[in-house]
């Protein structure tokens, strides 16, 4: 059940965190950043708040809150209505975020991608987390359990730089949006310190009830497992956390060596398969690895990662190469490597009618088409106007003559030829004016519909969003 806590009393002499802090935040933040804190109403996330609230105005940043309900527990309600409490004290805007958690092999880790999905949404330069020196020992002991690499390894930065994330795939191979920056101030800190400083501010907070729940592998840690190991070793947390910054600055190396190595094959978002054939398996393993976190992807596990390389290396040209990332798929295109957002394809039915505007919305194919009149070196409005106009998509059989000194050739080979990837030849417009194909993206307008110089013309353009 959830309740509100004050520490009992320490004998342990308190020490301020403020000015720590403030000294970290002073060679990472700028004076005008965005900071949102992720507010769970515990302990450690109430003290970060209350720590920031007391910077922020000497800092010149602008702070916010968020917390998310993850609508799991019955008292998750309650949780809110403390949050919005104590942001309202110290003048600090709050949002709440529900969000639905999916069943799985792990509602922790359900819960986890649920909640950073919605952090990582938000406006701001930071989303800010309370993660401290405990939570760092606890995460490199599981991700050793797990058999993580050393990427895994190095557990949890004080800043992750801006993650790359795939949004839709449409009429270009890779759409990628930035993400905020995941800062962790407190990262350094025991979680002993973290209570002083409650019990001196006299600050309360809500306690997780599934917190005590050893059936979740981390709570197993906390309560079973480290305390068994603090009798041996007291000074474990300082010790994983170096371990820790080992495993990073390995990770950083290992980095900048894929970096060296694929640097002649990356290309618009693509992976040459020559850059993977010319390394030994080692040395692919990491470009390939270092190839899709950089569309951030989350990783496979080793023998999935092996299965991707073998058939990257193997795989005819020609087959249709189709590996399975969760949310997404690397697929394999005119000797590159490309990862392509899982997306159901629009209905072959799909028809829309232009009407004469100058924009239209697509959103069953991912796009925006703008129609721009002009003059000559486009398609003729007067030939344009001789029928209805509608927009759909590919349904076989199509052809096109773009230009007039060659015949009429079926779509499919001028999209080959154009090297289209097949998962966007089914997603691009195509204009039909009746029955004749007018105009195809990246292909071209069909010479019986091209505009002599100086006649009225539209000038089709489709982009993705």
């Amino acid at each position: 059940m959830a309740s509100s806590r004050k520490l009992q009393r320490s004998k342990r002499a308190p020490t301020d965190l403020v000015p720590r802090v403030a000294g970290r935040l002073r060679e990472i933040i700028e004076p005008g950043d965005r900071l949102i804190v992720g507010l769970s109403g515990g302990v450690d996330s109430v003290v970060l708040l209350d720590m920031l609230s007391r910077i922020a105005q000497r800092r010149r940043f602008v702070l916010a809150a968020l917390h998310v309900n993850h609508q799991i527990s019955p008292n998750a309600g309650r949780w809110a209505t403390f949050c919005r409490a104590a942001c309202r004290a110290r003048g600090i805007p709050l949002r709440v975020v529900r969000v639905t958690v999916k069943g799985g092999d792990s509602l922790e880790a359900a819960a986890r991608g649920a909640r950073y999905d919605a952090l990582l949404a938000q406006r701001a330069d930071y989303v800010v987390l309370a993660h401290n020196q405990d939570d760092q020992a606890e995460t490199l002991l599981l991700q050793l359990l797990r058999g993580a690499g050393v990427k895994g390894l190095a557990a949890m930065p004080l800043v992750s730089s801006k993650r790359l994330t795939v949004s839709r795939q449409k009429n270009a191979p890779h759409a990628l949006h930035l993400t905020p920056r995941i800062l962790r101030p407190l990262l350094d800190v025991p979680r002993a310190e973290i209570e002083a400083y409650a019990r001196r501010r006299k600050l309360e907070w809500i306690e997780d009830e599934s917190n005590a729940e050893i059936y979740f592998l981390r709570n197993f840690l906390r309560h079973e497992v480290l305390p068994q190991i603090a009798r041996r070793f007291p000074a474990y947390r300082t010790t994983l956390a170096r371990s820790a910054g080992h495993f990073a600055e390995a990770s950083k190396l290992l980095d900048e060596l894929a970096g060296q190595d694929g640097a002649e094959y990356f290309c618009n978002g693509a992976l040459q398969v020559a850059g993977l054939r010319k390394l030994s398996r080692a040395r692919a393993r990491n470009l390939l690895r270092c190839f899709l976190a950089g569309h951030g992807v989350i990783m496979p596990n080793a023998d999935r990662l092996e299965e991707a390389l073998r058939q990257s290396l193997t795989a005819k040209d020609d087959a249709g190469l189709r590996v399975d990332l969760g949310s997404c798929e690397l697929r394999r295109f005119a000797q590159a490597l490309h990862v392509v957002e899982k997306m159901p394809g629009p209905s072959s039915k799909f028809s829309r009618v232009w009407r004469g505007e100058r924009k239209l919305v697509l959103p069953e194919l991912g796009g925006v088409l703008t129609m721009a009149k002009g003059r000559g070196t486009a398609i003729s409005l007067a030939k344009l106007q001789a029928k209805p106009v509608t927009l759909r998509v590919r349904r076989g059989g199509e052809r096109l003559r773009p230009d007039c000194r060659r015949p009429r050739r079926s779509l499919k080979n001028l999209l080959q030829e154009a090297g289209v990837p097949p998962w966007l030849r089914d997603r691009l417009p195509l204009l039909f004016c009746g029955s004749a194909l007018v105009w195809v993206p990246g292909i071209g307008i069909a010479c019986e519909f091209q505009a002599t110089s100086g006649e009225v013309s539209v000038a089709p353009q489709w982009k993705a969003s």
